[in-house]
């Protein structure tokens, strides 16, 4: 056994999975460990976000953490290394850098530790060990395989300091000695730099060993006019960097910038698909649910709905459920690729959640089939999920159908975007008390307006006001939950 491939089956690293369906990158929100934490198989080592949910990632190995490749706040493509751990640590240094392998040998000891075309997900990916090359050089086309002492030889002099004999040393936030050409700097400054506008080779360093500081960067974004004191004492720099949820102020222009990425950008990227893709169609009634409002306190009554979440959504998603298996023909798909209507035997409810990073529509599967306390306990499960930010990439994909609750803001209703790949969402106004005609005369009545919108390439008009008549009449005499369901 080479010592290049020792190193390999010493340090092992562990790739950005995808953690959900065709995800593509992740933010790193948290780490949990630091390099020289001893690390248990299965141990949660960070907390990532992706478009879709925040998820916790666990570590496949045994040992030491040996390095953290990316900071707090840096978004990292699927299939990168973003950890390595030590699985030997008590066997001494490594004979030499496994960084610095020769192309042949690193690619020897990938096909040796990895399976081909298997590739890290979330579900599954501990029976695979990933990748245990060390940034392996890829080879160029057409020049041969050098022998490991010259390439470890061209590593070192492209290196800005000499190489230890171990391998690389982290830095505190999880970064090594960057590369040739490349500007040194920790993963939050390149971030400032980069919400700042700031290109990092334009700038002078002034921290340790050529490494560009947050006040070089401040420096560098300060107007021309501003820098009338020294110059080992710049002037203040008006613009003020806030947590990542306020973005960048900006206090001459009062203006705040906030980059768009995660659940916002991935919410952006489907609303806009949607509204410009299915041609949608929306439908209002206004209806009286006096009974609705008095039937959610006898449940709450109820010593078989004792513990679960009971309000008037419930009974509006009961009710949508209940229109819908009288038209089952709305709960489809439209798949423009094979130019198919996808009709679908079973309903994934989705419920529309407001959290701190942003709108997420997880779903309640098979919701059709479920008594009222299966749906009450799974519609709190769901809520309580959704506020914690823990949802999966799982409970977020295959809806069918949507409920957006506008009226816990106090708003009257509105024409909801549908979410893709689904057919309608029934939006849920504010129940206010208000005149009402009720047995010939006028009467003040808890009264509400719903909203919904299809696409109008499944459901014609006929069938869409059929649904949404259906809906209303379940809730203005929720005895039809017993004759229809």
């Amino acid at each position: 056994m080479t010592a290049s491939t020792a190193n390999a089956q010493r340090y092992r690293e562990f790739k950005m999975p995808d953690v959900g369906e065709g995800l593509t990158e992740a933010e790193i929100l948290k780490w949990y460990v630091q390099p020289g934490d001893t690390v248990t198989d299965g141990q949660v080592v960070c907390e990532v976000e992706t478009a879709k949910a925040a998820v916790e990632l666990p570590i496949p190995y045994d040992g030491v953490v040996h390095e953290l490749n990316f900071g707090e706040g840096v978004t990292v493509d699927v299939g990168t290394v973003i950890i390595s751990v030590d699985t030997d640590p008590g066997a001494g240094p490594a004979t030499a850098p496994a960084a610095v392998e020769a192309p042949q040998e690193a690619a020897k000891a990938e096909e040796e530790a990895e399976p081909q075309g298997r590739q890290a997900v979330l579900v599954g990916y501990g029976a695979a060990p990933s990748s245990t090359k060390r940034r392996a050089r890829k080879p160029q086309p057409g020049v041969p395989a050098q022998p490991v002492s010259a390439a470890l030889q061209a590593e070192l002099n492209a290196r800005t300091a000499p190489a230890p004999a171990a391998p690389v040393a982290p830095v505190a936030n999880g970064t090594s000695a960057g590369s040739a050409g490349r500007p040194l700097a920790k993963p939050p400054v390149r971030k400032l730099a980069k919400d700042l506008g700031i290109d990092l080779a334009t700038i002078v360093p002034s921290g340790p060993d050529g490494i560009i500081t947050r006040e070089d960067v401040h420096a560098a974004a300060a107007p021309a006019a501003a820098p009338a004191a020294p110059a080992e004492a710049p002037a203040p720099v008006a613009e003020t960097v806030a947590p990542a949820e306020t973005g960048v102020v900006s206090a001459a222009a009062r203006e705040r910038r906030v980059p768009v990425k995660g659940v916002r950008k991935a919410t952006a990227q489907a609303m806009v698909a949607s509204a410009f893709t299915a041609p949608h169609v929306t439908e209002f009634i206004t209806v009286d649910v006096t009974r609705t409002m008095k039937l959610v306190q006898e449940l709450k009554q109820d010593p078989d709905m004792a513990g679960l979440r009971v309000n008037p959504l419930l009974l509006v998603a009961k009710a949508f459920l209940v229109a819908l298996k009288r038209h089952p023909e709305v709960n489809a798909a439209w798949d423009e690729a094979r130019q198919e209507i996808v009709f679908k035997d079973y309903v994934n409810l989705g419920i529309a959640a407001a959290t701190p990073r942003g709108l997420i529509v997880p779903n309640i599967k098979d919701a059709g089939v479920k008594t009222l306390p299966q749906l009450a306990a799974e519609l709190g499960d769901l809520v309580a999920t959704a506020r914690e930010g823990k949802t999966s990439p799982a409970a977020m994909t295959g809806g069918t159908v949507t409920i957006t609750n506008v009226g816990v803001f106090g708003v009257d209703t509105g024409t909801p975007i549908l979410n893709p790949g689904e057919s309608a969402i029934l939006a849920f106004g504010a129940v206010k008390l208000q005149p009402w005609v009720h047995k010939g005369k006028v009467k003040a009545r808890q009264v509400t307006t719903l909203a919904l919108s299809f696409d109008h390439r499944l459901i014609d008009g006929e069938l869409g006001s059929k649904l949404l008549a259906d809906i209303a009449a379940v809730l203005e005499r929720p005895k039809r939950l017993i004759t229809w369901g």
